[in-house]
């Protein structure tokens, strides 16, 4: 089971050096680079000439959690733990993992716009799309799309 890991681990980093051979981000058109995790994704945009990430926004910005990690609860402890359960968010509330992703495009484009892009201080519109290894549908895709809503280019 290791071994069919590790090879489709290195298969991916195989894929996304190839696709970051093509694309380069600057500080005025900056690479909106995308991982994803089976339970989360991520995007940032990223200036590679001076290898520094300008903004990052995930589905844990869009849903912040509400209940902290086991041991930083105030009180701590295995009891504390097991009185609070933890507070779940009603159905009507849950989007799915593609949803998630749309929102967290809209999430990334709204703090690119606001942020100012080098010495003349003009809004960043303009991005390189990266989407890694991954192929452009599902979750990618809708970040994309979410990106383009929220007034990104690419």
């Amino acid at each position: 089971m290791k071994n069919i890991q590790k090879l489709k681990r290195k298969a991916r980093h195989r894929r996304h050096k190839r696709v970051r051979a093509k694309i380069f981000g600057t500080a005025r058109r900056p690479r909106l680079c995308v991982f994803k995790s089976n339970k989360h994704i991520y995007a940032q945009l990223i200036d590679d000439e001076k290898g520094r990430t300008l903004a990052a926004a995930s589905d844990q910005d869009y849903y912040p959690p509400e209940v902290p990690a086991k041991g930083r609860r105030a009180g701590g402890g295995l009891e504390s733990t097991l009185q609070k359960p933890k507070p779940s968010r009603p159905k009507k509330e849950r989007k799915s993992k593609v949803a998630i992703a749309f929102e967290v495009g809209k999430l990334i484009a709204e703090k690119a716009i606001n942020l100012p892009a080098g010495r003349q201080g003009n809004k960043i519109e303009k991005v390189v799309f990266d989407k890694a290894s991954y192929r452009y549908q599902g979750r990618v895709k809708a970040l994309a799309e979410g990106a383009r809503e929220g007034g990104l280019r690419f």
